[in-house]
């Protein structure tokens, strides 16, 4: 997967990771980024109190430098570490996705949007993180657009799934996900599709995404009245019925026998 990596100057990401869910991110940016791009991860303690009255407490005297920073805490306190990672890595940029609300809740996303603007430092937080693309970030209906160019390079080669695929005799004979999520999903998904027919390619997508397993929320999210899990799947979904389009015909009318259809001056005499 080479999208992402057209730019000349290296790209250094900083992952930042608490548990499972941000080293499997970690490990699979690591494992597909593009060439020139210098990924770093730094674990943080899994133990960080929900108020931190000093960041170095809980931090290395430095980092490895970076231009962006993904930060995948699994606790609150985590995200009160960012603006001080910031300063040591000299990042310009912050991904903080929100796969599950618990890690960041919405009064603390004001606060961390608050301490990093104020800093120049762009931040993005994509709910789930597999919403982001190179324009928007979150699903209908509440996706929203940025702009920030570290951001968008990043989110050229991992967000929301694109896949490219080639369809024979009504089955998926080829295909690839040319931008994965950044959990590694996408490409889970397009290995278990080769071969399946095109109509039950969706459903299909459907169960290989929720057995992976997907590790977003299984909780109720306020903004979308629905699980994070579950707006995942149908971002997976969606993604690939866009790649089928072309091969899947309108659904066909279907007329009744013996139906008549009346004209205007019918229903205006009646």
């Amino acid at each position: 997967m080479n999208r992402g990596g057209s730019e000349a100057a290296p790209f250094r990401v900083l992952a930042v990771t608490q548990g499972i869910w941000g080293e499997r991110i970690a490990s699979n940016v690591q494992a597909h980024a593009p060439t020139d791009w210098k990924v770093s991860q730094w674990s943080a303690p899994r133990v960080i109190p929900p108020v931190v009255d000093d960041p170095a407490e809980y931090l290395p005297a430095s980092l490895r430098p970076a231009d962006l920073v993904l930060a995948l805490g699994e606790v609150p306190g985590l995200a009160q570490l960012v603006p001080e990672i910031v300063r040591l890595s000299g990042a310009r940029a912050v991904i903080a996705p929100i796969d599950r609300n618990e890690s960041l809740p919405a009064g603390l996303v004001n606060q961390l949007r608050g301490w990093l603007e104020a800093a120049g430092v762009g931040v993005v937080f994509p709910k789930p993180f597999c919403s982001l693309t190179e324009r928007t970030l979150g699903s209908r209906p509440r996706e929203v657009e940025y702009d920030h160019p570290l951001v968008q390079r990043f989110a050229a080669a991992f967000g929301r799934p694109e896949f490219r695929l080639e369809v024979s005799g009504g089955k998926i004979v080829g295909i690839e996900a040319v931008r994965d999520t950044p959990c590694g999903c996408a490409q889970h998904v397009a290995a278990g599709l080769a071969g399946c027919a095109v109509e039950e390619a969706a459903e299909q997508a459907g169960m290989l995404h929720h057995h992976f397993p997907c590790l977003a929320s299984m909780n109720q999210d306020a903004d979308y009245h629905d699980t994070l899990m579950h707006v995942s799947g149908n971002i997976m979904k969606d993604s690939l019925k866009a790649a089928l389009k072309a091969y899947v015909g309108p659904v066909p009318y279907l007329r009744p026998t013996g139906l008549v259809e009346k004209d205007a001056s019918d229903f205006a005499s009646s």
